[in-house]
């Protein structure tokens, strides 16, 4: 555990050279670990990786009156890296964590190198079923199976055992409560409250590498296509046959290529 901006922390922190930071996204039972698993080893041969449970989901510490809003993510991810004392960091965030990456990016850009945005949120969209199904989760394993198979394009990679491990971890003491205050209906009002203005995305300096699935059905495609008109520092690599798990469905792919964009920036 790791005491950052007063919030005991839950972090993964694994391998040597140029700190990386790997923001998850937000769904129901999410930890870094499970969202990051098959993505940290490989990427921990190359750079100090760090992958935390952001405040309200995981294993960190969920204070009690908290208001879980980009402020407070923003201010935590910060913490992390005073705490950790890293000056400057790669990020990579994957849906609800791109539109922090984002906002890192925005409000503290001395602080990163390089971006990565996967599936990311960060702009206004309309409505998905899939977020909505996924925002507005309630525990049960049925539930959970019906979420994993919206995430997946391939269903093979949703098994009894991973909807069994992420219903258990949905439900452990405080976590449902503090995941429904975050994401409320009406869940636009959500969409909007995570994004940043297009105005500040224009004026992001970073290097961004930009990752989609094309059969993604929780973000739309179309939303890092504009964020790839609007960065202007940046590329775009979208997979077919892929949902909102690049990092899973393509994990090997996902890897060389990050590894890459991020090992030109030495």
């Amino acid at each position: 555990m790791l005491d950052a901006a007063g919030i005991k922390t839950n972090y993964h922190d694994q391998g040597q050279g140029h700190p990386l930071l790997l923001f998850h996204g937000s769904g129901p039972g999410v930890t870094a670990w499970a969202n990051w698993r098959l993505v940290i080893p490989h990427l921990a041969q190359h750079f100090r990786v760090v992958a935390p449970d952001m405040v309200g989901f995981g294993y960190t510490e969920r204070p009690e009156g908290m208001v879980y809003d980009m402020a407070t993510w923003r201010g935590h991810a910060l913490g992390i890296l005073d705490a950790l004392q890293i000056e400057k960091a790669h990020i990579i965030g994957n849906s609800f964590g791109g539109s922090l990456a984002i906002a890192l990016a925005i409000h503290a850009p001395e602080r990163i190198n390089r971006l990565v945005l996967m599936g990311s949120v960060g702009l206004d969209f309309e409505l998905t079923r899939g977020l909505d199904k996924t925002w507005g989760y309630t525990p049960s394993i049925d539930n959970m199976r019906e979420l994993l198979d919206i995430f997946a394009y391939d269903r093979s990679l949703v098994t009894d055992e991973l909807a069994k491990l992420r219903y258990e971890a949905s439900v452990r003491p405080g976590v449902q409560e503090a995941y429904s205050s975050m994401f409320p209906e009406p869940r636009q009002e959500s969409i909007r409250a995570l994004a940043s203005d297009e105005g500040d995305i224009a004026g992001i300096p970073h290097e961004a590498l930009i990752i989609h699935g094309l059969e993604d059905e929780v973000i739309p495609v179309q939303s890092s296509e504009r964020l790839l008109r609007l960065i202007p520092n940046s590329q775009l690599h979208v997979f077919r046959k892929c949902g909102h798990w690049t990092q899973i469905e393509q994990n090997q792919r996902f890897n060389r290529l990050v590894t890459d964009f991020l090992r030109e920036a030495e």
